[in-house]
């Protein structure tokens, strides 16, 4: 039996391939390591996200580690010039391609309406400051971290406080764990933002990331389709030939 030969620029498409699949197990680790980061951030604070803000990382979580199963298909079937293995990376492909931009759109969509989901859950956590350690950790650490007091400004503290007092975690760090040993609506080290602005900030940005990594990524791998859709016909055509 006649040997299988490609034509030269099948072979190009082969060496690309392989290169690409190199590449293809970089975007995973990124997806890992991204997806772990933020996945930590996010549970942090999950007494004021809903679970879908973490899944979105999770998922990102999943990708990187299916990804080091497909490179394999892809890499084994470029190299030894198996049509079905290379079917196979294919169709593997396309299901990643449509998860990535799952994850990418999940991620701007979160980003619109972060704003009112961190309003209700902070204002329901409130009233429990002081009863629940969790919940006065949590408050105590969003407030010195992100500089900010209350959900909207201070006097969301007056459910709770109703003689003007603060956690002292509002008030600009003077001396003690969090701020300063008074803290109260009439101090000048209050601080003036609400926590609710500053932490959507925060979680938009990180919306933005989880969003842009997702696209770009699956935008390359589009670019793989066309390499292994290309290579596997190149294939099936040089047996046919034979």
């Amino acid at each position: 039996m006649a040997s299988m030969k490609l034509s030269s620029s099948s072979k190009c498409v082969k060496y690309l391939m392989f290169i690409f699949n190199l590449a293809f197990v970089m975007t995973g680790i990124v997806f890992l390591v991204l997806g772990t980061a933020i996945h930590a951030v996010y549970y942090n604070y999950n007494h004021i996200l809903d679970n879908k803000y973490l899944s979105v990382p999770s998922l990102m979580i999943a990708i990187g580690i299916i990804i080091f199963f497909i490179a394999f298909f892809g890499c084994c079937g470029a190299v030894k010039e198996n049509y079905c293995m290379l079917l196979t990376f294919t169709g593997l492909l396309i299901f990643i391609f449509i998860l990535e931009l799952s994850a990418g759109i999940a991620g701007y969509v979160l980003r619109s309406d972060a704003g009112e989901v961190l309003e209700n859950k902070m204002k329901a956590t409130i009233p429990k400051y002081n009863q629940s350690a969790e919940i006065t950790q949590f408050w105590d650490e969003l407030q010195y971290n992100f500089k900010c007091c209350g959900v909207i400004n201070s006097t969301d503290w007056m459910v709770k406080f109703n003689n003007g007092d603060l956690p002292v975690s509002c008030c600009a760090k003077k001396f003690g764990q969090y701020g300063s040993s008074i803290c109260n609506n009439t101090a000048d080290t209050v601080y003036k933002q609400g926590c609710e602005y500053t932490f959507e900030q925060y979680i938009k940005a990180h919306a933005v990331q989880l969003g842009g990594v997702g696209l770009g990524i699956a935008t390359i791998q589009a670019i793989g389709i066309w390499f292994s859709i290309y290579l596997a016909r190149s294939i099936r055509n040089s047996y046919e030939s034979v």
